[in-house]
């Protein structure tokens, strides 16, 4: 039954799909489809607003008109729901070869051999997978490290990408904009909660789609209960660093 009530509005003309909306959204009423915040079903919006202030565009406002009866019983059902969808995933991960997981030392060239490639860079990287959607939070690589999630522009986007930010750390690469951005609360959650991270730097592109990473981060901190050093890198188009900052977790 359709009644007249307050209810969330989307402007996808000024949406980025950055998926800051989402995180705030405690009742699961959005979701990011083809890059785009949507509103899954008008009942499951109770039209308070708090995912307003969350938006960097200015995209979202509540409205007032006719629209399904916000239910109570629905919500706590998808949420359920959803909470069952992250659950399975890293059981489904697990029997593709790209998620399973290894740990190996970084390439280190002789000096003669650096000598006669100067123009190469060894790799930084000790550990597989990378992508977040694939790393469980048990994962031994994530044990006391200093964990680095980036923005998976920023490595194409800045040329040392490995001597300056990934030497001595343990990457998660993802978008924001493009995957599932509850599916990384969680799992950074996890992280946070199982394994003793001593710090997170987070790599983004100036693009406001990234803008959401770090706040991905902080609120899973938030949820499992860890104060950790944060710090924030922009990178530019063109492959330089805009600004750093250490930020409140």
């Amino acid at each position: 039954m359709k009644v007249k009530r307050k209810i969330i509005e989307i402007d996808e003309e000024l949406c980025t799909g950055c998926g800051q909306c989402i995180i705030s959204c405690a009742e699961g009423a959005l979701e990011i489809v083809d890059g785009k915040a949507k509103l899954v079903a008008d009942k499951y919006c109770d039209g308070l607003g708090a995912c307003l202030g969350e938006c960097p565009e200015g995209a979202l406002r509540v409205v007032e008109r006719d629209a399904e009866d916000f239910d109570e019983h629905a919500v706590e059902e998808r949420l359920e729901d959803l909470k069952k969808q992250e659950a399975a995933q890293p059981a489904m991960a697990c029997g593709c070869p790209s998620a399973q997981i290894r740990t190996f030392t970084p390439e280190k060239r002789t000096r003669e051999s650096a000598a006669s490639a100067a123009h190469e860079t060894a790799s930084a990287l000790t550990h597989w997978p990378v992508q977040i959607r694939l790393v469980p939070p048990t994962a031994p690589f994530l044990k006391n490290a200093d964990l680095l999630v980036a923005a998976d522009c920023t490595p194409v986007a800045y040329p040392d990408f490995h001597r300056d930010f990934l030497e001595g750390k343990v990457v998660l690469i993802g978008c924001p904009k493009f995957d599932d951005v509850q599916d990384y609360v969680d799992r950074f959650a996890g992280i946070f909660s199982h394994a003793s991270i001593n710090s997170v730097t987070v790599v983004i592109m100036e693009v406001p789609c990234c803008g959401g990473l770090p706040m991905i981060v902080r609120r899973a901190m938030e949820i499992a209960g860890k104060s950790i050093p944060l710090e924030q890198i922009v990178i530019s188009a063109r492959g330089e660093i805009l600004r750093r900052q250490k930020l409140v977790a």
